[in-house]
């Protein structure tokens, strides 16, 4: 059934998900916050500046105002960037249909309050979370708008939430399965992008494929902890929006995070990494967010520790690396 769908964010997420709409017949209005991103997709049906080389189909159109997005549309796709979350989708909740479908395909945690993209939401549409979705797995924007498959996990309280998502976004080459546990499904998207920081230093280092699959290994039991404490269940964290998307993130040559953490390995500093890409890494801030969550719930989490170290404190990431070898021995379940 085709159906009338606003994307909220035109980066490389954002986009590819619009064109995967589209390639379902969906009618489809992608907000762009950039003029020359608008221009680029209006002109020359292409994302220049985060999805080169993709043609993009006729019947995504393209505006800058939110309103026009957001307003009348039976699903919106929300895909800004976690720190510009709360602004963006707060500006647009007056003109959201109260019945319109809400899928977040945001990954990250709202620094100000330490909570995920969900209860951002719950705080802005109050007494709407049964209306609401959550879109994780291992997925690189430019893969999917290529058309090449994969595979995620949608996240719902209401089952009928779920399977509507599912059979809107699903297709050929675009597999999706359906979860009540929205806490999982969130968390596992957030503290990839850390431990993925974690692995590109260790590979920017030269440790070794050993160091990876250690490193990636007790990400995933650091991941579950966080996620446990907030209400998950453990066993989505084994699934797509856990270990797939942070297989995928930690040791995928497209990951942003893991090239931030390649660059630092290898001696750069940090505002030169982010000086020189308009890509956004998230696990930059999600660093900061993660460590300052853990803290207040009292969850160890010490390669987060670490990569906050690295980040934000100035600390050599060799000495990050002896310390996490150094810690006192214990059972590891």
């Amino acid at each position: 059934m085709s159906r009338i769908i606003g994307v909220i964010g035109a980066g490389g997420w954002g986009t590819a998900l619009a064109q995967l709409l589209a390639e379902k017949e969906h009618d489809v209005m992608l907000w762009c916050h950039g003029e020359q991103t608008c221009r680029d997709i209006r002109e020359h049906k292409e994302n220049r500046s985060y999805l080169p080389g993709v043609a993009l189909r006729s019947n995504i159109k393209v505006t800058r105002l939110l309103d026009e997005a957001a307003g009348n549309k039976d699903a919106l796709v929300l895909a800004v960037p976690s720190h510009y979350f709360r602004a963006v989708i707060g500006a647009a909740a007056p003109a959201i249909d109260p019945k319109s479908i809400l899928v977040c395909a945001t990954k990250g945690i709202d620094e100000g309050k330490l909570a995920p993209m969900g209860d951002v939401l719950g705080e802005i549409f109050a007494g709407r979370k049964e209306r609401h979705a959550f879109l994780s797995g291992p997925t690189f924007a430019l893969e999917v708008a290529r058309g090449q498959p994969a595979a995620v996990t949608v996240a719902a309280l209401d089952d009928r939430v779920g399977r509507e998502v599912q059979e809107m976004l699903g297709g050929r080459n675009f597999r999706v399965y359906t979860s009540r546990d929205v806490v999982g499904v969130q968390m596992g998207g957030v503290v990839k992008n850390v431990i993925a920081i974690a692995a590109g230093i260790s590979d920017g280092l030269g440790l070794g494929l050993n160091a990876r699959a250690a490193l990636i290994t007790r990400g995933l039991a650091e991941m579950t902890r966080l996620a446990v404490k907030l209400g998950g269940d453990p066993l989505t964290l084994s699934g797509l929006p856990g270990l797939g998307d942070l297989v995928l993130t930690a040791t995928g040559d497209l990951s942003r995070n893991r090239t931030v953490g390649l660059q630092i390995g290898r001696g750069k500093k940090l505002d030169q990494i982010t000086g020189g890409t308009r890509m956004v890494a998230e696990g930059i801030t999600n660093t900061r967010s993660v460590y300052l969550l853990a803290r207040k719930l009292g969850v160890e989490m010490p390669i987060v520790e670490q990569m906050h170290g690295v980040l934000y404190e100035g600390k050599n990431p060799q000495e990050a690396v002896r310390e996490l070898m150094q810690r006192s021995l214990k059972a590891e379940l």
